[in-house]
C-alpha cells in the first residue's frame, strides 16, 4: 500500500504474555493515535485485536509458535501494513519497566543502551526480558527504524532520599538496593490528564491507584511523584493478581531455610502463584472472584480492597492530606464494585459522596506516553 503520509510511530508495550501496540502519526510535533492493537501470546494461534477508524477486528497473524517473537512481531507488522499501511513508519518507542539509576528520561536505543538494560534484568525478571526481546526482534525486522525506550521507573526518580532508602547499610543503597517505583508511564499520563482537565486538582495532593493484574499506587503533589507503593521490585506494595505485594522478609528467610524451597521455586511462587490467585485458590482475576460464591474468593477481594485503602491512607501521610483519588487501569477503570469497596474504607479520610476528596476514574494510555516521548527524543536529535 503506497500513500503519502506523515511520519508514523509505533509504540510497543511488552508484557510477559501479551503485547500492546499503538500506531501514531506525527502531526505538528505531537503523536496522534491512528490505531491500537493487542496480541495475547497465550492464544493458539496468536491473533491481533485491532481497533482503528472503521476497523474493529481480531486477525490471525499466521504464526503457530507464540514463543517465536520475531515471527510474531513480523506477523503483526504485516497485518498493520495490510490494513493501515506502514510506509511512513520511521520511529518505534518501547515501554521498558526498569531504567535503574542510569535512565531517568527516554533515550534512543543503541547497542550500549541495550547492554545496560540487559544488566537490569535481575531487578525486573518478569518484565524486562520481553521488552528486550521485542527491541531485538524489531531491530532485525526493520533495521532502519529509530528505536527509543521509555522507563516506568523514570517518573519516580525525583523522589526524596527519605522515600527511596531502605533501612539497610548505606553501602547496599550505593549498590542500587533502593526503592525505584513502577507504572511510571501510566502515572505520567494521569498527571498530564489532570493538568489538562482538572488543573486545580493537579496542583494539589492526589493519590492515583493503577489497578490491573499488576497494581500500585502513587502520591502526586503538583503532578510530581513523591511516594509510591512499589519499591525495589514489582513484587512490592498491594496484593496483585499473582504477586503478594508487601511481604515480611522473615517469610522469605523461612521459605529459603534448611529443607525449604529453592530460590527458583520462591521466585515462581512470588511472581506466579501468590496474590489473589494464592489467596483464593481460584483465579487472579477480580472478575472471576466477584462472580464466585466461594468464601475464599470473597476473602481475596476484601483483602485486596483493604490493602489498597491502607495504601491510600499511607500515601496521604506523604502528601500531608488528600484532595483527590484517581482510579485507572483495567480494574480501576472498569470495576465499580472494587472501587466502592476501597472507598468504603476511606470515609474517615473524606472519600465519600459528599466528602471533600474528589474521586475520579481516568483511563490511562501508556502507549501514548511512549509515542510522545519517542517523538521528543527524535526531535532533540534533529
Amino acid at each position: 500500500m503506497s500513500r503519502t503520509m506523515p511520519m508514523e510511530i509505533l509504540a510497543l508495550n511488552a508484557g510477559s504474555s501479551s503485547i500492546k501496540l499503538g500506531l501514531f502519526e506525527a502531526r505538528d510535533g505531537r503523536a496522534v493515535r491512528r490505531a491500537k492493537a493487542a496480541l495475547d501470546l497465550k492464544g493458539q494461534p496468536p491473533a491481533l485485536r485491532l481497533e482503528a477508524e472503521g476497523i474493529a477486528d481480531t486477525i490471525e497473524i499466521g504464526v503457530a509458535d507464540a514463543g517465536d517473537l520475531r515471527a510474531v512481531l513480523d506477523g503483526c507488522l504485516r497485518v498493520l501494513d495490510d490494513r493501515l499501511g506502514l510506509d511512513g513508519l520511521a520511529l518505534a518507542g518501547h515501554r521498558v519497566v526498569h531504567g535503574g539509576e542510569a535512565f531517568t528520561a527516554p533515550v534512543r536505543i543503541t547497542g550500549e543502551v541495550q547492554a545496560q538494560l540487559e544488566a537490569l534484568v535481575p531487578l525486573a525478571p518478569l518484565h524486562q526480558p520481553p521488552a528486550l526481546r521485542l527491541i531485538e526482534a524489531l531491530g532485525a525486522l526493520r533495521p532502519g527504524i529509530v528505536q527509543t525506550a521509555s522507563f516506568d521507573t523514570a517518573f519516580h526518580a525525583g523522589q526524596a532520599d527519605r522515600v527511596r532508602r531502605f533501612a539497610l547499610p548505606r553501602a547496599l543503597h550505593d549498590r542500587g538496593i533502593k526503592r525505584y517505583g513502577f507504572h511510571g508511564l501510566s502515572y505520567r499520563f494521569i498527571a498530564d490528564a489532570l493538568h489538562r482537565d482538572h488543573p486545580e486538582l493537579a496542583a494539589g495532593r492526589v493519590v492515583v491507584a493503577h489497578l490491573g493484574s499488576g497494581a500500585s499506587l502513587c502520591a502526586l503533589k503538583g503532578g510530581a511523584s513523591v511516594e509510591t507503593t512499589m519499591g525495589f521490585s514489582a513484587l512490592d506494595g498491594v496484593p496483585m493478581a499473582t504477586r503478594p505485594g508487601a511481604l515480611d522478609a522473615g517469610v522469605l528467610l523461612h521459605l529459603l531455610g534448611p529443607d525449604g524451597m529453592e530460590v527458583a521455586e520462591v521466585e515462581d511462587l512470588l511472581y506466579h502463584r501468590a496474590g489473589l490467585l494464592g489467596l483464593s485458590g481460584i483465579s487472579g482475576d477480580t472478575r472471576d472472584l466477584l462472580a464466585s460464591a466461594a468464601p475464599a474468593a470473597a476473602e481475596a477481594v476484601e483483602i485486596f480492597a483493604f490493602r489498597i485503602a491502607q495504601a491510600v491512607a499511607a500515601l496521604a501521610v506523604a502528601l500531608g492530606g488528600l484532595d483527590a483519588l484517581v482510579f485507572t487501569a483495567g480494574i480501576g477503570e472498569h470495576q465499580p464494585e472494587i472501587r466502592d469497596r476501597i472507598c468504603g474504607h476511606l470515609g474517615w479520610l473524606g472519600v465519600a459522596p459528599d466528602g471533600p476528596v474528589t474521586v475520579l476514574v481516568i483511563p490511562t494510555d501508556e502507549e501514548q506516553v511512549v509515542a510522545d516521548e519517542a517523538l521528543r527524543v527524535r526531535a532533540a536529535e534533529s
